[in-house]
Parts: C-alpha cells; sequence; structure tokens
C-alpha cells in the first residue's frame, strides 16, 4: 500500500461507527483498494497513473461491473486524500452509513 492508502486504512480501522473495512478485497476479476460489505461500497485511491493510457477505460469498465453487483465505487485523487484525509474520511463514513441505512431497509 502506499503512503496515502496506509493513511486512509488507519483511518478506516478507526472509525467510531462500528464499520468494518477490508482492505485490497477481492471482487470478481479486480482488487478493491478498500471495501465496506455492509454498505456494499468501494473506495479507490486514484494516483496519477489512473489518468494515462488506457486506465481511466479500464476503470470506467471496472466500475460498471461493480455497478451490476450492487457496489458502489467512490475514487478520491491522492492529492485530495494528502491535503484532506479528515474530509475524506467523514465523506466515505458518510456514504457508507446511508448506504448500509438502504441497504438494511
Amino acid at each position: 500500500m502506499t503512503p496515502p492508502e496506509i493513511a486512509l486504512w488507519l483511518a478506516l480501522r478507526a472509525n467510531e461507527e462500528g464499520l468494518r473495512f477490508r482492505k485490497q478485497h477481492a471482487a470478481g476479476p479486480y482488487v478493491l483498494d478498500f471495501y465496506c460489505a455492509p454498505a456494499r461500497l468501494a473506495v479507490e485511491v486514484d494516483g496519477e497513473a489512473h489518468n494515462h493510457g488506457n486506465r481511466p477505460e479500464r476503470d470506467a469498465i471496472r466500475d460498471a461491473w461493480l455497478v451490476a453487483q450492487n457496489i458502489h465505487a467512490r475514487h478520491y485523487p491522492v492529492r485530495e486524500m494528502l491535503a484532506n484525509l479528515d474530509d475524506v474520511v467523514r465523506q466515505i463514513m458518510s456514504i457508507a452509513l446511508r448506504r448500509r441505512t438502504i441497504i438494511e431497509s
């Protein structure tokens, strides 16, 4: 894992809402950076490589596959994680809690 991924992992593990996240979670033919099963939420940390070559198309194909599995994918650029980790974690937790509530009902 990269330093931004490690920082996010430590923050997600320490959440007070009791949501469990997995790192490097296998989903079909893909490996997700982070996954919260109760919320069916994938969190991807996108470095600069995600903007080059065929990577945007590959990411779109993966995201479409995830949607077909009822998994919501949320992407965060590394630069946003480095600048605003606390805000990113708050957003992720808000999305996860909202999705968990919807899925449970």
